[in-house]
C-alpha cells in the first residue's frame, strides 16, 4: 500500500523551476490523500497566474506515478488559502532567506 509519507518523498524532488527549492518545503502541497492505488493530491502555485502550471502539475504527476503501487494521481490547483512565505517549512524558509533575503526585511 501506497503511504504518505512515499508521496511526500516523491514531492521533494519537484521543484519550482523558478525557485530552487522543493514544492513540499515551498509550502505548495496543501493535501494528500490516498484511496486505494489513486493519489489526490491539493496543492497551489506561488502565483495564480504561474505561466507553468500545467509543467508543475506534470513533474508532480510523474514523480508519484514513479512509486511502486501508484496507478494514478489526480492534482487539484486551489488557490484557497493563497499562497505565502509563512507557508514555508523551516528548511524552505531557511532557503528562501539565502537566495532572497529581501523578502524577509
Amino acid at each position: 500500500m501506497v503511504t504518505r509519507e512515499e508521496v511526500i518523498e516523491a514531492l521533494k524532488k519537484v521543484y519550482d523551476p523558478e525557485i530552487p527549492i522543493n514544492i513540499v518545503d515551498l509550502g505548495l502541497v496543501y493535501k494528500v490523500d490516498i484511496m486505494r492505488d489513486v493519489v489526490h493530491i491539493d496543492m497551489t502555485l506561488t502565483a495564480p497566474g504561474c505561466p507553468l502550471a500545467f509543467y508543475i502539475v506534470s513533474l508532480v504527476k510523474d514523480a508519484v506515478k514513479k512509486i511502486s503501487g501508484v496507478k494514478d494521481v489526480e492534482v487539484r490547483l486551489v488557490w484557497d488559502p493563497p499562497w505565502s512565505l509563512d507557508m514555508a517549512t523551516e528548511e524552505g524558509k531557511k532557503k528562501l532567506r539565502e537566495l532572497y533575503p529581501w523578502l524577509f526585511e
